[in-house]
């Protein structure tokens, strides 16, 4: 399953130390987390995105590690793909940018004709130059966003809604950020994502690891709000999102969650009807 992780630092840059996949020790480990894709965006202090992405594992590119490993910004979007749809190449790995924006997905869906049919409905079918379900979402959040004068949150749930009653959908996590803001989506059910509040952290020190992502800052101007697919740490202020949950997260790190989709896909895909690649994909020593 693919790994998300975002923290939010609001409107102060932070300067943050990322391993986005610990160093195996062995032959043995190496074959057995492959992951086909990591990648790293961050806004600096200026506003300006930048990325970082290979479609390897982040310990096989000395470049890219140097590269992505030591970043200063305000909000970082980091991502580990395990593919089960599009090729290993740089255009199918997380996260996306386009308009000042970045994007990044854990899920399935089905039905990319008639997203594609969407999109060139919206005048959209140039947003995705990639072969993933992944991307063809962002270009169609992208395409509201548009058609609703920049209006993120608008945007954002009205191009969901219109997933959920179109195609088919087993799981449709995101991440979506600005140099400014966050949002994050949980819908449905199998896919689980958190939020930890780090805001009344009393220690400056920031260090979060799971098997396959640590961030660690020693000097942090501003406590993150922090978005992941697993709690990576004991505390016990990680909370899981709803299902049909959006959290926001706004430059002064105000948190607002609202549930806006509060109901099942209507072509809802059970773990059952998943092929045996996607099936064996969900488990979290799987490929997605």
């Amino acid at each position: 399953m693919c790994r998300l992780f975002g923290p939010h630092a609001g409107a102060d840059a932070c300067t943050a130390t990322f391993w986005l996949l610990d160093a195996p020790d062995s032959l043995a480990e190496r074959s057995r987390r492959n992951p086909d894709g990591t990648g790293l965006g961050v806004f600096g202090e200026d506003g300006r995105p930048e990325l970082h992405k290979e479609p390897i594992a982040a310990w096989q590119h000395v470049e890219f590690a140097t590269a992505a490993h030591q970043l200063t910004g305000t909000t970082f979007v980091a991502h580990v793909r395990y593919a089960t749809t599009g090729s290993l190449d740089v255009h199918n790995t997380h996260p996306f940018l386009r308009d000042g924006r970045m994007f990044a997905h854990n899920g399935v869906l089905e039905g990319p004709d008639a997203i594609d049919e969407r999109l060139r409905e919206v005048g959209a079918d140039d947003l995705a130059s990639g072969q993933t379900d992944s991307e063809r979402t962002f270009a169609l959040i992208t395409a509201s966003i548009r058609g609703r004068e920049g209006d993120e949150l608008a945007g954002l749930v009205d191009a969901l809604r219109w997933l959920a009653s179109n195609v088919p959908i087993y799981a449709v996590n995101v991440l979506l950020s600005t140099a400014t803001d966050i949002w994050a989506l949980r819908y449905p059910e199998p896919h689980k994502l958190y939020v930890h509040d780090r805001r009344l952290d009393g220690l400056p020190e920031f260090d979060l690891r799971t098997k396959r992502i640590r961030a660690w800052s020693e000097h942090l101007r501003a406590r993150p709000s922090v978005f992941a697919t697993e709690p990576m740490d004991d505390d016990p202020r990680w909370s899981l999102l709803t299902p049909g949950e959006l959290v926001h997260v706004d430059a002064a790190l105000r948190v607002t969650r609202k549930l806006v989709l509060p109901d099942e896909p209507r072509y809802a895909i059970r773990r059952a009807d998943l092929s045996a690649p996607v099936e064996l994909a969900q488990h979290s020593s799987g490929r997605t």
